[in-house]
């Protein structure tokens, strides 16, 4: 199933409007923040490879400090290496070993959470990602095979994700996020300089860090604050 541009302004324009009509229930927020990532499989190791999170959710509160919560993100992910050597193949191709990955991916995640004493809010859930657009460099040299039509690269992503949100100054919080692939995003064949081959499945291994806004939330008195 591949999720289509006009599915997610459908669903933001949904929330928005579920947030104006229900504005007591229904919490609307503004997301701004970084992935770190790296591809679990991809033969390169390290979180070294940096990208935009940033979007619109709304929170729906139930029963006492529980909320389930929808998000809809531009969500960067992938894979980073620099130079690690500098040879030339039978060909006369320059080899560096360098490596980046960057896949583009319109997110959704949906939560469940727990807020302790207005302060502090954990939660997890599932998110589905649907990939828009990618590149991939080898080398330092674009992969010209490595497109969004190839099928090279699954054209979705479901990951499990936990969450972690401090309270930093009235509606404005900092977030703590980690997701992971629960499905293959790729399965590559690799070799070596000995003629070996082997193959490995990649999964998307993500750490977040963001801002989350959130606009008509009820202010509580906290004690010493």
């Amino acid at each position: 199933m591949k999720l289509k541009l006009t599915s997610y302004l459908f669903l933001l324009a949904s929330l928005f409007m579920a947030q104006h009509t229900y504005a007591q229930r229904i919490k609307g927020v503004v997301i701004g923040g970084a992935n770190i990532t790296q591809v679990d499989g991809d033969e390169i190791y390290g979180f070294n490879k940096v990208g935009l999170n940033m979007g619109l959710a709304a929170i729906m509160p139930f029963g006492k400090g529980f909320s389930v919560s929808i998000e809809t993100l531009y969500s960067q992910k992938g894979a980073n290496q620099k130079d690690q050597y500098k040879t030339e193949d039978s060909l006369g191709n320059i080899l560096t070993g360098a490596y980046k990955l960057q896949l583009n991916y319109l997110e959704v995640p949906i939560l469940f959470h727990y807020t302790d004493q207005d302060r502090i809010t954990i939660g997890g859930g599932f998110s589905y990602s649907g990939l828009v657009s990618l590149k991939e460099y080898e080398h330092n040299q674009r992969v010209e095979t490595t497109t969004l039509t190839s099928g090279v690269y699954s054209n979705s992503d479901i990951s499990v994700v936990a969450d972690l949100r401090f309270r930093l100054y009235k509606r404005l919080k900092f977030n703590i996020r980690y997701s992971y692939s629960m499905i293959k995003i790729r399965t590559r064949e690799f070799d070596d300089f000995l003629g070996n081959t082997w193959e490995r499945d990649q999964y998307n291994n993500v750490f977040t860090l963001r801002l989350y806004y959130v606009f008509n939330e009820r202010q509580k008195t906290v004690p010493n604050e």
